[in-house]
Formats: C-alpha cells, sequence, structure tokens
C-alpha cells in the first residue's frame, strides 16, 4: 500500500497573528469572551470570520444573516484575492494607525476596515451582474458604518480609512493600492454628466480628513492632498496639494506619505 504523505499546513501568519491576540484578549476581558469566540476563534480561516462578521453587521429586518452569510461564503470562496486584500488592510491599519495595537482590532472594532471588507463583497456581486443585491449592501454599508462606497468602483489592497466617518467614494472611482485617508473625504463627481466622471487616484496616496477630489482627475502616486482641500485638476506624483481650489504647494515630502501618515506642509 502507498504510504500518504502528510498534508503540509497552510501558512497564514495574518490569521494566526489575530487568533493568537484573540486568545489573549479572551484572557484579559473574559466579558468579550463570547464576541471574540463567535466573531474570530469559532472560524477556521479569515475568510470565514469575515464572512460571519459581513452577515451580523449587515442584517436587517429586509435581509437575514443565513442569506447575507452564503453570498458572504461564495464571494470569498470564488475570488481569492477579496481574503489577500482583507489581510493587507490589516496590516496597512495596524502600521499607521497608532491607535491600532492588535491585528484583531480592525477585525472587529474599526468601521473603516470593516466597511472596506463589506464593499468589496458588493463589488463581487457588481462584477458578477447581481446590481441590485450590490446596492443592498451599500445601502446597509451607509447605514451602519457612515460610509458610502458604490460597488462599481474599484479598490485596490492595503487601503486604510482612519476614523472613516462620512467617506463617498463614487461608482468609477479607482483608488490604488497602500491609499491612506481619513474621515470626510469624498471622491465626487462635479455634476449630472453619466460615463467615466469620477477620480482615480495612485498608490501610495494620503488624502487628509475633508478632503473633497470631484471629477475625472487623476491624483498621481505618493502625492499629499491636505485636509479640508478641494482638488478640481490632476494632481502631479509625489507632490503636496493645499487649498481651495486645491494648487501644488511642494513635494511630497518623503517617499511613502500614505504610510508615514506625515500632514504637516511646514518642510515643503
Amino acid at each position: 500500500m502507498a504510504e500518504t504523505k502528510p498534508r503540509l499546513a497552510t501558512v497564514d501568519p495574518v490569521w494566526d497573528r489575530i487568533c493568537t491576540e484573540a486568545r489573549d484578549a479572551v484572557r484579559d476581558e473574559p466579558l468579550l469572551g463570547g464576541l471574540i469566540h463567535s466573531g474570530l476563534l469559532h472560524h477556521p480561516t479569515m475568510e470565514r470570520a469575515l464572512a460571519y462578521r459581513f452577515s451580523l453587521k449587515l442584517a436587517s429586518g429586509e435581509m437575514s444573516e443565513q442569506i447575507l452569510r452564503e453570498i458572504a461564503d461564495e464571494a470569498l470562496a470564488e475570488e481569492p484575492a477579496i481574503g489577500q486584500a482583507a489581510r493587507a488592510d490589516v496590516m496597512a491599519v495596524y502600521d499607521r494607525d497608532p491607535a491600532c495595537h492588535r491585528f484583531l482590532q480592525p477585525v472587529l472594532f474599526f468601521k473603516g476596515y470593516q466597511a472596506i471588507q463589506s464593499y468589496r463583497i458588493g463589488h463581487w456581486l457588481w462584477t458578477h451582474d447581481r446590481q441590485d443585491m450590490a446596492y443592498f449592501v451599500q445601502m446597509r454599508v451607509s447605514e451602519v458604518f457612515g460610509v458610502d462606497i458604490h460597488p462599481g468602483a474599484r479598490l485596490g489592497q492595503g487601503i486604510m480609512i482612519d476614523h472613516a466617518h462620512s467617506i463617498v467614494i463614487g461608482e468609477t472611482a479607482v483608488v490604488g493600492d497602500n491609499v491612506s485617508m481619513l474621515h470626510s473625504v469624498t471622491l465626487g463627481g462635479t455634476g449630472k454628466e453619466d460615463g467615466d466622471r469620477h477620480p482615480k487616484i495612485g498608490d501610495g496616496v494620503l488624502i487628509g480628513a475633508g478632503a473633497k477630489v470631484l471629477g475625472n482627475i487623476r491624483v498621481g502616486r505618493c502625492s499629499r492632498i491636505a485636509a479640508g482641500s478641494v482638488v478640481l485638476q490632476d494632481v502631479p506624483p509625489c507632490s503636496t496639494v493645499a487649498g481651495v481650489p486645491a494648487r501644488v504647494v511642494g513635494e511630497a515630502g518623503c517617499p511613502q506619505p500614505s504610510v508615514t501618515m506625515d500632514h504637516l506642509l511646514l518642510n515643503d
């Protein structure tokens, strides 16, 4: 009889760390034991935990947890990139948000992270010709998290949305990899025109709180948009823009502004 080789264990350092932190959290705060077990430790993979969280948070009298769980399980199983992006997003939040001290925090407590992961499932529905269900997901994400991302928008991975209140991202917007943005950011249009009408944000861009980027314009990679700015024209790569309307006020000041999260203009 042929010898059967043992299967190699799947290596998933992000999920392993989340589970380790979860066990420590239960030990330190037993009152959260039920939440942490049902949300994390009960699940064999991060994908299963994300699907559970999606269904728990977005369920309502109009749509049951069971139906939403089936949708999320199907999306995460069919599109592995969703789970990969979720891991990159966890690492981005941990690296860039000084209020994040553990990997489990975004998954359980940070609405920006949870809104992005819910959007990813809505985007999967959109790209599979299930637009009405995608709109339902968009509606519930907006109601629950205060984040309105059209399911047709395209977001990269390694995204960090800090605080995440009143974020609006339009249908034809594109957000690259490793982008950071703060609360009250709008990536919107400039009127009632149809077609490609929303901003294209390059990799590594930092967008300050309250900034409005409007129209089918391009924001170059590794640039900075100062808080409260209104951007109506293309932004060159590796530059800083500020003002209403925004204008170039200097270089970005560092190779990776979205990682350093430095909003100061003093050294430009």
